[in-house]
């Protein structure tokens, strides 16, 4: 994998006591044939997806289908039998990940009849392992060149989009909600200039008995910033008034298989809790055990779980906005997943005067799709720092959050839209939509552009 990380710090783990249980070095995705068990029907949604899953599909005139139902519990209750424990699932894809000490696990759990494949997606990489990827974020401290009264130093990464254009129009994000899939988010909850950011809830996925997704890394914070600080004169973001969900699915200590397994039961939370619009800024292409590793030809949407699931979302309502992949002068160059993924909006990075960011990864797809989709300001971009200082940061994940944060504005502005509506009227917005490429995608949307273009339909 590829992980756009600027800064990791190394995990002390506990000795195990006397008489301790033995911690699981062994994770395995156990992909299903079918949920020809279940026991819910289709013709009884509300059994099994939440009123707000319900509404969105209503609302867009999305039908239910079978991808909406539940992993079959009995195959869940079978699997666990053999003494695996659940650590996540995925009905959409139709999986179960589980967890254990015993590599024959394996085998047992494929010789089910209800089983189609058994995956290894995590070994214990032992103590005290960092992890530093050649292609993480970085910070700038380089002072902003646009101080503005509403938007303090974020001002041109807002306006380049004529997002602020959007915001005096009274769209600013109110009735939104943005789900934000990430590593953690230090310091979060106690910074003073954040203390009025909207989050309604927080889950971690990676360790959700114990972990406490404030106290991990400060990626997702400083993600976080750019789409919904809301402090006049020292920064404003891009969805000021937008409420949030911060889910944490990036286990910062490996990079193995289990954190996509992780992110798709994190979006079909997402989905369960009425987001409008999820943000990702992560992305996977090489592995601690190298044999996982992606080849470009794997970047067709359907080969990672994680663009499998990431085609999912716009059926549901919803629209992903990722990062494009910090790759760009490295030897893999191209997007990374879930950027292939079809239907949703992958973002490459440029400066505040609109030139690409050398590290921005490229695309098209194997499948010769475009991509990025379209480009925002990821290089030299305002965030929050851990020290609730305004400062500047490189990466596509920056570049992910502030588009994302437009994206949601402007869905306010046009609420008869569905998601795969508004994709297209954001890529059509774009300053390269008339000759699309691969380096830029559509370009700079234009988010002004784009609430005309729906007014006058």
């Amino acid at each position: 994998m590829r992980r756009f990380m600027f800064l990791l710090a190394l995990i002390a783990l506990p000795a195990a006591g006397i008489g301790a249980q033995q911690p699981d070095t062994l994770k395995y995705r156990v992909s299903l044939r079918d949920k020809a068990a279940t026991v819910y029907s289709l013709d009884n949604p509300r059994e099994f997806l939440s009123e707000k899953a319900i509404a969105r599909r209503q609302r867009q005139g999305l039908p239910v289908d079978s991808t909406d139902l539940p992993v079959c519990d009995r195959y869940v209750k079978a699997i666990s039998r053999l003494g695996a424990r659940v650590v996540a699932k995925g009905k959409w894809e139709n999986f179960v990940t589980v967890s254990c000490n015993d590599p024959g696990l394996a085998d047992r759990m494929a010789a089910l009849p209800f089983v189609r494949s058994v995956e290894k997606v995590w070994a214990s990489p032992g103590k005290g392992k960092p992890f530093m990827s050649e292609d993480r974020d970085s910070l700038v401290n380089q002072p902003a060149m646009y101080p503005d009264s509403v938007y303090g130093t974020a001002w041109a990464q807002a306006h380049i989009s004529n997002a602020d254009r959007l915001h005096r129009a009274g769209f600013r994000g109110q009735g939104m909600t943005i789900a934000v899939t990430d590593a953690g988010f230090h310091n979060a909850d106690s910074i003073r200039a954040m203390e009025n950011i909207r989050v309604v809830g927080v889950r971690d996925f990676v360790g959700p008995d114990n972990a406490d997704i404030y106290a991990e890394s400060s990626h997702g914070m400083m993600v976080l910033s750019c789409m919904a600080m809301n402090r006049s004169g020292i920064m404003t973001g891009t969805a000021p008034e937008a409420s949030y969900w911060l889910l944490r699915t990036e286990d910062e200590y490996s990079e193995q298989l289990v954190e996509q397994d992780y992110w798709a039961a994190a979006v079909e939370f997402a989905d369960s809790v009425g987001a409008d619009v999820i943000n990702t800024s992560l992305g996977y292409y090489t592995f601690d055990d190298a044999s996982d590793n992606y080849r470009l030809s794997d970047l067709d949407g359907h080969h990672a779980l994680m663009s499998r699931q990431a085609g999912h979302i716009a059926d549901k309502g919803m629209v992903l906005v990722c990062s494009a992949g910090n790759a760009g002068m490295g030897s893999w160059k191209k997007i990374t997943p879930p950027g292939d993924a079809e239907n949703v909006l992958t973002v490459g990075a440029v400066d505040k005067k609109g030139v690409l960011a050398s590290f921005s990864s490229v695309g098209t797809t194997a499948d010769g799709r475009i991509k990025p989709d379209v480009v925002a300001v990821g290089l030299q971009a305002d965030v929050m720092g851990t020290d609730g200082n305004q400062t500047t940061a490189n990466g596509t994940s920056f570049a992910s959050p502030v588009m994302c944060g437009m994206v949601a504005c402007l869905w306010q502005a046009c609420p008869g839209l569905t998601a795969k509506e508004l994709l297209e009227l954001v890529r059509k917005s774009g300053d390269r939509a008339a000759c699309p490429d691969n380096i830029y995608g559509y370009g700079i949307p234009d988010m002004w552009k784009a609430y005309q273009t729906y007014l006058e339909k």
